[in-house]
Protein backbone atom coordinates (compact mmCIF):
# COMPACT_ATOMS: atom_id res chain seq x y z
CA UNK A 1 0.00 0.00 0.00
CA UNK A 2 1.44 3.78 -0.63
CA UNK A 3 2.81 5.46 1.95
CA UNK A 4 2.27 9.51 1.93
CA UNK A 5 3.96 12.10 3.84
CA UNK A 6 1.31 14.74 4.67
CA UNK A 7 2.72 18.35 5.26
CA UNK A 8 0.34 20.28 7.76
CA UNK A 9 1.16 24.14 7.71
CA UNK A 10 -0.04 25.22 11.84
CA UNK A 11 1.95 28.23 13.09
CA UNK A 12 2.88 27.81 16.65
CA UNK A 13 2.67 23.88 16.47
CA UNK A 14 6.10 23.59 17.98
CA UNK A 15 4.80 25.39 21.17
CA UNK A 16 1.46 23.36 21.53
CA UNK A 17 1.88 21.78 25.01
CA UNK A 18 1.79 17.68 25.86
CA UNK A 19 -2.21 18.18 26.81
CA UNK A 20 -2.92 19.89 23.13
CA UNK A 21 -0.70 17.43 21.23
CA UNK A 22 -2.52 14.26 22.97
CA UNK A 23 -6.23 16.05 21.99
CA UNK A 24 -5.09 16.53 18.09
CA UNK A 25 -4.05 12.76 18.39
CA UNK A 26 -7.31 11.62 19.72
CA UNK A 27 -9.44 13.25 17.23
CA UNK A 28 -7.26 12.16 14.70
CA UNK A 29 -7.06 8.26 15.65
CA UNK A 30 -10.87 8.71 16.15
CA UNK A 31 -11.58 9.50 12.32
CA UNK A 32 -9.26 7.09 11.56
CA UNK A 33 -11.49 4.37 13.45
CA UNK A 34 -14.51 5.84 11.39
CA UNK A 35 -12.54 5.68 8.27
CA UNK A 36 -11.80 2.05 8.50
CA UNK A 37 -8.33 -0.30 8.05
CA UNK A 38 -6.94 0.82 4.83
CA UNK A 39 -5.89 4.30 6.43
CA UNK A 40 -3.12 3.89 9.05
CA UNK A 41 -0.94 6.99 10.87
CA UNK A 42 2.63 5.90 11.62
CA UNK A 43 3.68 8.95 13.14
CA UNK A 44 4.48 12.46 12.90
CA UNK A 45 6.95 15.33 13.28
CA UNK A 46 6.44 18.53 14.77
CA UNK A 47 8.47 21.88 14.10
CA UNK A 48 8.03 25.02 14.77
CA UNK A 49 5.33 25.89 12.20
CA UNK A 50 4.05 22.41 10.90
CA UNK A 51 3.67 19.07 11.09
CA UNK A 52 4.68 16.22 8.83
CA UNK A 53 2.58 13.02 8.94
CA UNK A 54 3.53 9.46 7.86
CA UNK A 55 0.33 8.08 6.44
CA UNK A 56 0.00 4.36 5.03
CA UNK A 57 -3.61 4.65 2.67
CA UNK A 58 -4.52 3.55 -0.65
CA UNK A 59 -4.87 6.58 -2.39
CA UNK A 60 -4.58 10.47 -1.47
CA UNK A 61 -8.84 11.23 -1.30
CA UNK A 62 -8.67 8.88 1.74
CA UNK A 63 -6.12 11.33 3.73
CA UNK A 64 -7.76 13.71 2.29
CA UNK A 65 -11.23 12.64 4.06
CA UNK A 66 -9.16 12.21 6.92
CA UNK A 67 -7.91 15.92 7.54
CA UNK A 68 -11.83 17.19 6.32
CA UNK A 69 -13.15 14.93 8.79
CA UNK A 70 -10.53 16.00 11.60
CA UNK A 71 -10.54 19.82 10.85
CA UNK A 72 -6.48 19.08 10.22
CA UNK A 73 -5.11 21.15 7.22
CA UNK A 74 -3.32 19.24 4.44
CA UNK A 75 -1.30 21.85 2.97
CA UNK A 76 1.16 19.23 0.71
CA UNK A 77 0.21 15.36 0.52
CA UNK A 78 3.13 13.77 -1.17
CA UNK A 79 3.05 10.05 -2.14
CA UNK A 80 6.52 8.28 -1.02
CA UNK A 81 8.73 7.06 -3.71
CA UNK A 82 11.33 4.95 -2.00
CA UNK A 83 12.72 4.84 1.37
CA UNK A 84 16.42 5.20 1.98
CA UNK A 85 18.58 5.04 5.10
CA UNK A 86 22.22 4.13 5.84
CA UNK A 87 21.64 0.33 5.29
CA UNK A 88 21.45 1.41 1.48
CA UNK A 89 24.84 2.50 1.31
CA UNK A 90 25.98 -0.97 1.58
Amino acid sequence: MPKYIIERELPGAGELSTDELKSISQTSCSVLNQLGPQIQWQQSYVTDDKVYCVYIAPNKELIEEHARQGGFPANRITEVSAVIDPVSAE
